[in-house]
């Protein structure tokens, strides 16, 4: 194998499992350090250059870094990233503007945002401090988007999501609520130096089985329904509730309708409870407040009597292997199901519509219905429209639509600017010694069995009775101070000088993990199976030096490497250090 080139910035970037995994790339060992030394302020600060919504993606972020995350590699519950985001927003000085300083002189440049969601928000905030003008279009009385009409408040107080958005819709934007996009051809005949199209996927799908019209009073698209409760269209559930869907907004609808006031609440999904597309935490806290999922059940139909519902029929299913390795659900042949029950709601999935765009306009849409795009830039076929979030490839969730937000943001600086879109800024990065002494570091480097702290709730018998009564209480600043010390500071890399290494072998004696090598060079593929351990994870990388003078190298497999120190503190001749590499994630930027 060729020597590994730390010059690289995605090189030590993906060894930060945590960060790399996050779509926003958040630079989540920093902040959680911050939090540790009880610097809320800061920490809240990193996050809101990144993500931008901390308050929000503390509560209900879907959390991509934390089955990254190498406390895994010891333990069995990774570093609560997700609710450490939530620490530094409820801790922040309220008293504290974080919003960027943005331009009294505007640059002459006007760009259009279609919806009110965070990828729109995204672009706001990113374009607004470098002098655009920015209009933003959106069909409801405030912004926030699905955010907003999807996610109930006992997950994410509205008082929270004004707060977060009021910050970005402060720096300068000019809003038009209840203003519903007919025409895109419309907005572009404005003038506008770029659009971006942020509208989300906003069909919920239907299921149309024998009797959904004849029911259709009791039968309700999911999304709708939380709609609905939010606005206060709906304000109580019938006695037996069926949500059909194994998702997220399926666990929503359930836990909501539980709230108001159905007696039996039940979850019917197609496949294995294991094949589940919501958040293991989101199916935890249903089946906590008392929800049954019943997995393996195909729905067949809506049980009619006297033109009223009455339940569903369902045929039960079994996940089998194909040839070839691939695997489909089959009936089992057993006689159908019954579940009663007076109303259904239905999650089956989301769907894009873009009836404001015209033809003649030459937006070009894939067989999905969805723009083609450019999966770099996200520009369109029409130059000067962008799109991003749910709307540019599909359902996704809230941290993907902000890192689209910030790439779009990018592509319309560069765009406005008659630049290469494909040229983009580099991220910013650094590399910088920890070491205080020969045995010392500037951070924490031990690495200890500390078990995952839970998060206190409210008592179930308040929160099952208020729908706007926040479940989760998030970690004192005591707790939150602990759960920090868990993180392993995968930031901190371990860097080797081989020019000055004698071969002694100690990094190998003492590293805990059987990480590093001495060994003769090889072609990749075999040298992973003649380390120590053999590394036996190709997406993470093998760390390998320069020859030495014995003719061997240096290989350490960066899966397994716990950063722990160790190796630079036994060095007789200081060739391993540790060193603190920083990325950011490039921007939009003067």
């Amino acid at each position: 194998m060729k020597p590994t080139d730390i010059n690289d910035p995605e090189y030590f970037h993906k060894v930060i499992d945590c960060q790399y995994a996050c779509p926003a790339h958040t630079p989540v060992p920093e902040y959680i350090r911050l939090i540790s030394a009880g610097k809320y302020d800061e920490a809240f600060r990193i996050n809101w250059i990144s993500n931008v919504f901390p308050g929000i993606l503390g509560r209900i972020c879907d959390r991509p870094c934390e089955p990254a995350c190498r406390r895994g590699r010891v333990e069995e519950n990774p570093v609560a990233i997700c609710r450490l985001k939530r620490v530094a927003a409820d801790y922040k000085n309220p008293e504290v503007d974080f919003r960027l300083p943005v331009p009294t002189e505007k640059n002459g440049k006007r760009v259009a945002l279609i919806g009110g969601g965070p990828a729109s928000l995204t672009v706001a905030r990113d374009l607004l401090p470098l002098g655009y003008s920015v209009d933003l279009f959106d069909n409801q009385a405030k912004a926030g988007g699905f955010v907003r009409t999807q996610v109930p408040s006992f997950r994410l107080p509205e008082k929270v999501l004004d707060e977060e958005v009021e910050r970005i819709l402060s720096m300068g934007v000019k809003a038009h609520f209840n203003h519903r996009v007919e025409s895109l051809k419309a907005v572009v005949d404005q003038g506008y130096d770029a659009v971006f199209v942020g509208t989300g996927a906003p069909r919920g799908r239907d299921l149309p089985l024998p009797g959904r019209s004849e029911g259709g009073a009791s039968i309700y698209i999911g999304i709708e329904w939380l709609a609905g409760v939010l606005y206060r269209h709906v304000t109580r559930s019938g006695p037996r509730v069926l949500v059909l869907g194994g998702g997220n907004t399926a666990m929503d609808c359930c836990r909501t309708a539980k709230r108001l006031g159905a007696e039996e609440v039940t979850v019917v999904v197609r496949s294995p409870k294991d094949r589940m597309k919501a958040s293991p935490w989101e199916i935890e806290d249903a089946q906590e407040e008392g929800i049954p999922i019943v997995d393996n059940h195909n729905p067949l139909q809506f049980v009619i009597e006297n033109g009223k519902l009455v339940g569903m029929t369902f045929e039960k299913m079994t996940l089998q292997q194909e040839e070839g390795g691939e695997e489909r659900l089959v009936p089992l042949g057993e006689p159908p199901v019954f579940f009663p029950c007076d109303e259904v709601l239905l999650a089956v999935g989301q769907s894009n519509a873009f009836p404001f765009i015209e033809k003649e306009l030459g937006i070009r849409m894939t067989g999905r219905g969805l723009p083609e795009l450019d999966a770099d830039t996200l520009q369109s076929s029409l130059p000067q429209v962008f799109f991003g979030g749910d709307a540019a490839f599909g359902p996704k969730n809230v941290i993907t639509a902000v890192a689209h937000g910030h790439q779009a943001a990018i592509s319309i600086d560069l765009f406005c600017r008659g630049l290469d879109l494909h040229r983009r800024p580099a991220p910013h990065t650094n590399l910088v010694s920890q070491k205080l002494g020969m045995q010392e570091w500037l951070y924490d480097s031990r690495v200890s069995i500390d078990r995952r702290y839970k998060v206190p709730t409210v008592d179930r018998t308040k929160s099952l009775r208020d729908r706007l009564l926040e479940v989760e209480l998030g970690f004192s600043k005591q707790t939150g101070h602990q759960e920090a010390g868990r993180c392993l500071n995968c930031d901190v890399q371990t860097v080797f000088e081989f020019s000055t290494c004698i071969e002694c072998d100690s990094c190998v004696d003492i590293c805990p993990e059987s990480c590093i090598n001495f060994v003769a060079n090889g072609d990749e593929e075999e040298l992973r199976q003649r380390l120590l351990v053999p590394a036996d994870n190709p997406d993470q990388d093998l760390y390998v030096s320069p020859p030495l003078p014995t003719g061997r190298v240096m290989v350490k497999d960066e899966n397994v490497c716990l950063h722990c120190g160790l190796c630079a503190e036994r060095c007789p001749t200081a060739s391993w250090e540790m060193m603190k590499f920083t990325y950011l994630s490039p921007m939009a930027d003067k």
